[in-house]
């Protein structure tokens, strides 16, 4: 399997988490799941297979994605297909990082995924079409970097007030939530209109998937798991809260999601299937 990142000089770096690309990816499996991490990707499929979501309980397929489609901001899991010998590039956006390249408010894209002429028009699929011409990762990653240039305006990037409060709910225990939205300079009420705009969510809610994504962190291949101490150090309330909100996010309690191995699978995504 091929598997190249890209570095984004540092005027997209600030936004863009990654650019990658990927190819002949054999998975052991054909339905997985895909837990919110609170970014927003644009996926370029180079391989020609249509791409499916599913009905999280009867996993059966709902729609269909082929060529170039947007995920935006999910508040749940959702359950996508994977492909034998697949090939696919990727532009993930930081939590605040999209909308200087989107210009439009990112809460429209919340719970969707769209293909990519509803919000681009012809754009993305041209786009695609030179990536398909070029060998290499490192022409491909050209291509996409000249286009997030040219789509890049400065003048609706966020607010310094905003990124400060970004930066604390990651970095501050959630015991501190309310003093960091205290703290912001205008009202609750802009901060929210703010997030909105910005990444999607709303600072509670993006704070819940961040404190989600921090357990599975914790115990990705952890050789031994305490759930009542892990529970204690995200500062749930007690452990009734914590396994809803884990059920929530994964659609498994924590017990049935050990035992299917799952925290040795990749963090965000788990497998449904193990049959290919």
């Amino acid at each position: 399997m091929i598997f190249e990142t890209h570095t984004l000089p540092n005027e997209l770096a600030k936004y863009v988490e990654a650019v990658f690309h990927f190819k002949n990816f054999v998975p052991d499996h054909s339905i997985e799941r895909v837990v919110p991490t609170g970014h927003i990707f644009v996926i370029f499929e180079l391989d020609g297979f249509v791409r499916n979501t599913f009905d999280n309980e009867t996993l059966k397929p709902n729609r269909e994605f082929t060529k170039v489609w947007v995920s935006g901001m999910h508040k749940n899991y959702i359950s996508i297909s994977a492909h034998q010998n697949s090939e696919m590039f990727v532009i993930q956006f930081k939590p605040f990082g999209a909308h200087p390249f989107f210009h439009f408010p990112i809460h429209e894209l919340n719970d969707r995924i769209l293909p990519s002429d509803e919000l681009f028009g012809n754009e993305l699929l041209q786009l695609r079409d030179a990536i398909l011409t070029k060998d290499t990762s490192e022409e491909k990653f050209q291509l996409a970097e000249a286009w997030l240039k040219g789509r890049f305006n400065q003048e609706k990037t966020p607010p310094a007030e905003l990124l400060d409060v970004l930066k604390e709910l990651q970095t501050e225990s959630v015991a501190n939530y309310n003093r960091t939205i205290e703290n912001y300079s205008k009202t609750q009420k802009h901060l929210i209109d703010q997030f909105k705009k910005y990444v999607g969510l709303t600072p509670k809610y993006y704070q819940r998937i961040l404190r989600f994504n921090e357990i599975l962190q914790q115990i990705h291949k952890a050789e031994k798991i305490e759930w009542s101490q892990i529970a204690y150090q995200c500062e749930y309330a007690d452990q009734s809260h914590f396994i809803k909100e884990f059920k929530h996010f994964s659609g498994l309690n924590p017990q049935k999601f050990i035992q299917n191995d799952f925290h040795n699978d990749e963090p965000n995504f788990f497998p449904l299937d193990r049959e290919g």
